[in-house]
């Protein structure tokens, strides 16, 4: 019979990158932001980014804070550990347009979700799932041992929403 994994957890907060070398749940809040979870299958291992801008307009100015550089990287991070593209399969979430959103952030957030699938579609990585646009906001957990997520969909982010929950959430 098998050993029951107890993952750790992990809030990821917006322009960071997390890969875990253990089995962890990561948590994060979208509304236009996106992220990408990427999973090796052979390796059962996974990680995760958190952008909000599509790109950065300088070189210099490159952080995970850009869809660009947060997918390049997320990518390299993984090939750089020793796994292959072959293996990796990568899911998308987030860039919401909420109703009040003006043009601008609507057009961040479409954005937003077509660098992530353009670099994951260039770099040769399958996209196996994604849940983005609408005008819901989302809370998501990828469990970086299995690849599965959960997925919340929530009106409006309060601070109640972010995580780790306080009292007895």
């Amino acid at each position: 019979m098998g050993r029951a994994i107890r993952p750790n957890e992990y809030f990821l907060r917006k322009g960071y990158i997390y890969i875990p070398k253990i089995p962890t749940l990561i948590a994060t809040v979208l509304g236009t932001g996106v992220s990408v979870c990427l999973w090796d299958r052979k390796r059962k291992k996974g990680g995760m980014n958190h952008f909000l801008y599509p790109r950065a307009s300088k070189r210099e100015e490159s952080t995970p804070l850009f869809g660009n550089a947060a997918v390049y990287a997320l990518i390299k991070f993984f090939r750089d550990d020793g796994s292959e593209i072959k293996n990796l399969e990568a899911q998308i979430f987030g860039g919401a347009v909420p109703e009040e959103s003006s043009k601008e952030s609507a057009s961040v957030a479409r954005e937003n979700v077509f660098i992530a699938r353009r670099l994951l579609v260039r770099h040769g990585v399958k996209i196996t799932a994604e849940d983005t646009g609408g005008r819901k906001g989302r809370k998501i957990i990828f469990n970086t041992y299995t690849n599965e997520v959960a997925i919340m969909h929530v009106d409006k982010i309060r601070k109640e929403d972010w995580y780790p929950y306080e009292g007895d959430r």
